[in-house]
């Protein structure tokens, strides 16, 4: 039988409200909530842990998004990496490949580009692949 998943709120630092329109990168700590429009990069500041953006039917990002947990509702025009875990509402739509190590999708979001599936590693560490490869050189094999 199925047990009911247990209820996590995540902790919001930033809101972004449905009227604001942002031109340019952004970087946080913590918790980010968009309901607006980001047209640039959003990431969150390497090595602050576990952080989550959190983006809402109306919200939408036209850029890539680097960030350990994405919880996604609304528009993402560009890749997603996510550290750790990526969840997708039922209105999710992603136009770009999406990099993870843990991947809920609801009936109904939409993937126009590659899933990758990667190890346990931080975000914008690299491609693991790419990184064994360069081991295997410094071993001089």
């Amino acid at each position: 039988m199925f047990k009911p998943k247990p209820s996590k709120k995540a902790e919001i630092d930033t809101l972004i409200g449905a009227k604001t329109r942002i031109n340019g990168d952004v970087e946080f700590v913590g918790g980010l909530h968009l309901d607006g429009y980001i047209n640039g990069n959003v990431r969150s500041e390497p090595g602050s842990g576990a952080t989550t953006l959190s983006v809402s039917e109306q919200g939408c990002i036209e850029g890539s998004v680097i960030v350990t947990n994405i919880v996604l509702n609304g528009i993402v025009k560009g890749d997603i990496e996510a550290g750790d875990r990526v969840e997708m509402g039922p209105k999710a739509r992603v136009l770009g490949s999406v990099h993870y190590t843990t991947i809920e999708t609801a009936v109904g979001a939409q993937i126009n580009g590659k899933l990758i599936h990667r190890g346990p590693a931080a975000p914008g560490s690299g491609d693991s692949a790419a990184a064994g490869a360069n081991a295997s050189r410094k071993d001089g094999s």
